[in-house]
């Protein structure tokens, strides 16, 4: 099908061509019965830096692949106002994240069946992780599904004596942290296949683009959502200087995250009726809860020096950096094979606790005062970072302009809550302990941040509201629930036939994990539940 005939009639419209929108794509144009056009803002995913998995902190601030959203100045994080990463291109955010494959625990979404989310306990979402993956291993895990996760080929050697000093902090090799249990250090799972990033449009969009019932639009700038007598009955998107209206018969969903999900329901009359009218938008329907609810992890970093040059920040750089790009154009090996992330646990900050509260990140290399994901430093340096589970502070998404070029205000409120401040706290004294290993002892020199003048839990919450980012895991938006909430159990908004959304804004609470495979997840079981798959309907 050719870009030419996209203002026709279609079955579906699918808006946002991330991981939501490419599983959903897939999915549902499986049925040929179906026409299924799919849009996206940003363009094809064929740049150098999209495939070469260290080229991931060369996408962090490219506006070529990325919307670089910024948070409103918060009260709980020295008033700054944070950069926020979202992929603009096909593959979304899997096309510019940190590789890493994390599920979350089974709690996670019990919790949202006992939160009034039928249908979405952790037995009935598990089928959907299962037929997504390509991993093996057994038990809960998938194998031959479109996404292929893999295990990190070799050990770097600070890697190993990390995950050695992991037991002499309690915490035992977890061989698989995606399995029963969350528990532990390990080597993290990646969206890599064979040394380059797999991202979503690698797995579930490339090898059905030729579907003849599949129209994929790429530089489609969304405008609106139009409706008629209770429905949504198309998209309104700008392209190639020519405003365009796609109309759809069967359901539209949004899968454009989330930030821009409930942006383009505010501007189109259907989230809070007083932020439309703010807007001078009329009110198609009330729903106040979009743009609500907004949570994210909030990441702290603790850096040492390493005694040796053997970390990545010497091998990103000339001339060693020469080999490693040879070594990856040749064989796809090397240090630009990796994910910034190598090794990482999950742990409890008090033993009270019946599940792990915190996540870390390992990495043989430290960066720059810019954040996790900045320049790599030019001393040898090895980095944790770490966030609380489940963080308690609720943000918003808000637009503040009619036009959906304008971008929203984002205030994730982080550390605003009590219970994430105290987390926070306890989150840099279990990395401290974690790099304070005798394993690790014949590599670290001294630690250089927090530094060890911050002792107080008074220094580690200054420290943490100082220097502390996101982790690039927006979700909650548009949360999906029982009665209050402004999507049902079904993905279906309230107070509008014909639109769901599906994507990371309906979580009600955020996942233990980094959020792309629930994201997922999400869209396959919306994909089932369009096409009738009974043990996917609640």
């Amino acid at each position: 099908m050719t870009a030419d005939s996209f203002e026709g009639n279609w079955d579906h419209i699918i808006v946002g061509a991330g991981s939501a929108g490419c599983v959903l794509a897939n999915r549902l144009s499986a049925d040929p019965r179906r026409r299924v056009l799919l849009l996206e803002a940003g363009g094809e995913a064929r740049h150098p830096y999209l495939q070469v998995p260290a080229g991931f902190l060369k996408t962090f601030r490219d506006p070529r692949f990325n919307w670089n959203f910024a948070t409103q100045p918060g009260p709980g994080v020295d008033d700054r106002a944070i950069h926020t990463p979202r992929g603009r291109v096909i593959g979304g955010s899997s096309a510019i994240n940190g590789h890493l494959w994390v599920r979350g625990s089974a709690r996670d979404f019990d919790d949202w069946a006992q939160a009034g989310c039928r249908g979405w306990s952790h037995d009935e979402v598990l089928p959907h992780f299962r037929s997504l993956e390509d991993y093996g291993g057994g038990g809960n895990r998938g194998v031959g599904g479109p996404q292929h996760v893999s295990d990190i080929p070799a050990l770097h050697p600070i890697v190993a004596a990390f995950l050695d000093g992991g037991a002499e902090c309690g915490l035992a090799r977890n061989p698989d942290y995606n399995g029963t249990a969350q528990e532990g250090v390990f080597t993290y799972q990646r969206s890599i296949r064979r040394g380059s990033r797999f991202s979503a449009a690698s797995a579930f969009l490339k090898p059905i683009r030729r579907r003849p019932n599949l129209c994929v639009v790429t530089g489609a700038m969304v405008l609106r959502i139009e409706t008629a007598s209770g429905r949504a009955t198309g998209i309104t998107f700008a392209r190639d200087g020519s405003t365009l209206t796609a109309h759809a018969q069967g359901d539209i969903v949004l899968a454009a995250g989330a930030i821009g999900s409930p942006h383009l329901l505010q501007i189109s009359g259907l989230g809070p009726a007083a932020v439309s009218r703010a807007l001078g938008v009329p009110v198609i329907a009330d729903n106040s809860g979009v743009g609500e609810n907004l949570q994210d992890h909030y990441a702290m970093r603790v850096v040492h020096r390493v005694t040796r040059a053997v970390t990545l920040n010497e091998q990103a750089r000339p001339p060693r950096l020469w080999w490693e790009m040879a070594r990856w154009l040749l064989m796809r090996r090397g240090m630009l094979a990796y994910s910034p992330a190598h090794a990482g646990g999950f742990a409890r900050s008090r033993d009270t606790l019946d599940e792990p509260d915190l996540q870390f990140v390992f990495t043989p290399a430290s960066y720059s005062e810019e954040g996790v994901t900045g320049q790599l430093q030019d001393v040898p340096g090895m980095t944790i970072g770490v966030w609380q589970c489940r963080p308690e502070s609720r943000g918003f998404v808000r637009a503040r302009h009619a036009d959906a070029r304008q971008a929203p205000a984002i205030q994730p409120n982080y550390l605003t809550a009590p219970e994430d401040r105290e987390a926070a706290v306890s989150g840099l004294r279990t990395a401290r302990r974690l790099l304070g290993t005798r394993a690790l002892a014949t590599w670290s020199a001294v630690e250089t941040a927090p530094g060890p003048a911050q002792v107080s839990d008074d220094d580690l919450l200054a420290y943490a509201r100082a220097k502390g980012s996101t982790v690039y895991h927006l979700s909650g938006s548009c949360r999906m629930g029982g009665e209050g909430a402004p999507v049902t159990p079904e993905l279906r908004l309230r107070g509008i036939e014909g639109l769901r959304v599906a994507d990371a804004s309906v979580m009600p609470r955020i996942v233990s994990a980094n959020t792309n495979a629930t994201t997922m997840m999400i869209a396959a079981k919306a994909a089932a539940m369009m096409l009738g798959e009974p043990s996917a309907t609640p």
